[in-house]
C-alpha cells in the first residue's frame, strides 16, 4: 500500500472516530468474474497483508469502483483485515452485458459467489455491505442465501422497486427520472463535461418533470440513455409480472443471517427498511436497526461516522467473531433530543388526538355537528409543488415549508402553542372525511412544526392516489421520532399533490406515460356536516425508552 494511501486512510479514520488500522493491504484491479451466460463482470480485490484475515466482504453496485465507493466500502474494511471484492454490476464501468436496473442481480450475485468460492484467498465465509442499489444487490443475494454468507450490513437498501416507484399509486417521478439520467451519463468522459452536467442537471430535470406527456418529456432529458425508464411508466400496477425480477419479498422470508439495517427519517426507502426490520424481527432473525436524522445521500456525509462505526462493530461480531456487540436492537435519533436506545420498533406510545376545525385550527375537541367544510381546488396545470421530504434529490429533507402553507391549493390547520414538550414516535395517522368532484385525484398530507416566529418545517408526510375512491380517507404518514418543543405548534397541511416528488394526477383516465389532458379536482374536507376529520399521533410527554 502506498504511503499516501496509508496516510489518507488513517486521516479518514481519525476524522470518523474509527478504531485504528490493523493491517496494510494491496489492490488487484480488473479481475474478470464469469457469469452463466458468458458475460464477464469486472471486480477489484482488496487484500489485507495478514496471515489471519478477518473475513471476506462482497460489494456489488453500478456506480464504479473508485471514489467515493473505494474508500467507503473497500479500503476502510481492508485496512482492518477483511478481503474485499468490489464489483461493477452488469453493463457498468467495464463489466460486460447491458445494464437493466435490478433485473440481473439475483443470478449475477449467485454466479459471483460461485467464483468467490474458487479463489485461493477466500476465507470460507463472507458478508455483504453497501447502500442504496448496493443494498438491493444484497437482498437479491438473500433471496436464495448462499451457505457461506454469514452477515449483511444494508444501508438504505430497498428490496422492492415496485414499491419504491409506484407504491403510493403515483410514480416517484423526480427521484427515478433523476436517477436514470445520472446513471445514463455517469460514465461519460471529461472532468469539465462532468462539472457542466452537474450544474445543468437540476434545471434540466425540473424541465423534464414539468413536461407532458411523461414518457416523451423524460425521453427528451434521457436521449438514447436509460432505455428502462419508459418501461417503468408502462407498468403502473404493482402486481404486474413485469416487476417480479425487481423485487425480493422472498428474501425477507428466507434470510437467516444477522442483518444490520441503517436508514434516515428522510430517506426515500425508509418505509422499506422498517418493513425489513419488522419481518426479520418477527421471524427471530438476528437484526438490528439504526435510524438517524438523515436523507438518502446524507448517509454518506453527515451519517457516515455512525454508518461505518456500526458496520465495523456488526461485522466484527458476526463475521470476524473477534468481539461481542453490545448495541441495542434499535437505535433511533429523536429530532430535537438525540439518540435513544429501544428494544423494538415502534415503541408503545400514548395516543394524542387532534381535530380539524373549519377555522383552520387543530384542537383537542371535535367540532360541532353543524361545522361547515373546508375546500380547495387542485389544478394539474399548476401542481402543488414539492417542498422537502423523503427525496433522493438534494432538495429533500427538512425544509421551511411556510410558503407551501400559504398557497390557495393547500389547507392548513394549526394548533395552539404546546404547554410542554411532546414526543412523536411512530407513524402518525390522518383520517379525513373527504370528497372530491373528480374521481381521479390524489391526497397529500403533511405534519409540520411551527416555531415561535411562525416558520414552519416538515416533520412527516403521507400521499395516496385515490382514483375512483369516494368517502373517508385514512393515510398512515411516514414514521418519525421528533420532539415538538414547548411553545411550538403542530400544523397539518392537506393538498391534492406534491409534484414532482409524485407525478401529478392529470384528473383523467389517460395512461401515465402518454396522458396530457388536464382536468382540475375540487376537494372538500368535512368537519361536522358530512363527518369529522382528525389526526392521531403516537405521542406523549416523555421520549420513548427501552423499558
Amino acid at each position: 500500500m502506498s504511503k499516501f494511501r496509508r496516510y489518507a486512510g488513517k486521516a479518514f479514520s481519525k476524522v470518523l472516530g474509527l478504531p485504528p488500522h490493523t493491517t496494510d493491504f494491496t489492490v488487484q484491479h480488473g479481475l474478470r468474474v464469469p457469469m452463466r451466460d458468458g458475460v464477464e463482470l469486472i471486480a477489484d480485490h482488496y487484500a489485507p497483508v495478514t496471515d489471519r484475515p478477518a473475513g471476506t466482504l462482497l460489494v456489488r453496485g453500478p456506480y464504479g469502483r473508485r471514489f467515493p465507493f473505494s474508500p467507503l466500502f473497500a479500503q476502510v474494511y481492508a485496512a482492518r483485515g477483511y478481503h474485499v471484492v468490489l464489483q461493477s454490476v452488469r453493463g457498468t464501468f467495464g463489466s460486460g452485458g447491458q445494464f437493466t436496473p435490478m433485473v440481473h442481480e439475483m443470478a449475477d450475485g449467485a454466479d459471483t459467489v460461485a467464483w468467490l468460492r474458487d479463489q485461493p484467498w477466500f476465507t470460507g465465509s463472507f458478508a455483504t455491505v453497501g447502500l442504496s442499489y448496493l443494498g438491493f444487490t444484497q437482498w437479491a443475494l438473500l433471496a436464495d442465501p448462499p451457505p457461506e454468507m454469514k452477515a449483511a450490513v444494508i444501508t438504505v437498501g430497498p428490496h422492492d422497486f415496485s414499491a419504491s416507484s409506484w407504491g403510493t399509486g403515483s410514480f416517484s417521478l423526480n427521484d427515478f427520472l433523476g436517477w436514470s439520467a445520472m446513471v445514463a451519463r455517469q460514465e461519460e468522459p471529461g472532468v469539465v463535461q462532468a462539472l457542466s452536467r452537474q450544474l445543468r442537471g437540476p434545471a434540466e430535470l425540473a424541465k423534464a418533470t414539468a413536461g407532458l406527456p411523461m414518457g416523451a418529456a423524460g425521453r427528451q432529458l434521457l436521449g438514447s440513455g436509460a432505455p428502462w425508464y419508459e418501461s417503468w411508466l408502462e407498468h403502473p400496477e404493482r402486481d404486474d409480472p413485469f416487476w417480479d425480477l425487481l423485487r425480493f419479498d422472498d428474501a425477507l422470508q428466507r434470510a437467516e443471517v444477522p442483518i444490520l439495517l441503517l436508514s434516515g427519517w428522510q430517506d426515500l426507502f425508509l418505509d422499506q427498511t422498517l418493513e425489513q426490520y419488522e419481518q426479520l424481527h418477527r421471524r427471530g432473525v438476528p437484526v438490528a436497526l439504526t435510524v438517524g436524522p438523515w436523507t438518502h445521500t446524507q448517509l454518506m456525509t453527515k451519517g457516515l461516522t455512525t454508518v461505518v462505526g456500526e458496520s465495523l462493530d456488526w461485522l466484527g461480531a458476526h463475521l470476524a467473531g473477534d468481539r461481542e456487540t453490545t448495541r441495542s436492537t434499535v437505535r433511533i435519533h429523536v429530532n430535537g433530543r438525540g439518540w435513544v436506545e429501544l428494544a423494538d420498533w415502534p415503541p408503545a406510545m400514548p395516543e394524542h388526538e387532534l381535530f380539524l376545525q373549519p377555522t383552520g385550527r387543530l384542537t383537542d375537541s371535535a367540532p360541532p355537528d353543524t361545522a361547515p367544510p373546508s375546500s380547495f381546488t387542485y389544478d394539474p396545470a399548476d401542481p402543488t409543488p414539492t417542498v422537502g421530504g423523503r427525496l433522493l434529490a438534494a432538495a429533500g429533507g427538512y425544509r421551511d415549508d411556510t410558503r407551501l402553507a400559504r398557497r390557495d391549493d393547500v389547507l392548513a390547520f394549526t394548533g395552539d402553542p404546546l404547554p410542554a414538550d411532546l414526543y412523536l414516535t411512530g407513524n402518525p395517522v390522518v383520517e379525513l372525511a373527504h370528497s372530491c368532484d373528480n374521481p381521479h385525484h390524489d391526497i397529500f398530507v403533511r405534519i409540520s412544526e411551527v416555531d415561535a416566529k411562525g416558520r414552519s418545517r416538515n416533520v412527516s408526510d403521507g400521499f395516496l392516489r385515490l382514483n375512483d375512491h369516494t368517502g373517508p380517507v385514512r393515510l398512515e404518514l411516514d414514521a418519525v421520532a421528533h420532539r415538538f418543543g414547548a411553545g411550538s405548534r403542530i400544523r397539518l397541511l392537506i393538498a391534492g399533490g406534491s409534484h414532482p416528488r409524485f407525478a401529478r394526477n392529470l384528473g383523467t383516465s389517460e395512461p401515465p406515460i402518454s396522458g396530457s389532458q388536464l382536468v382540475p379536482a375540487a376537494h372538500t374536507v368535512h368537519h361536522g356536516q358530512g363527518g369529522v376529520s382528525r389526526v392521531v399521533l403516537p405521542a406523549g410527554p416523555v421520549p420513548p425508552s427501552a423499558d
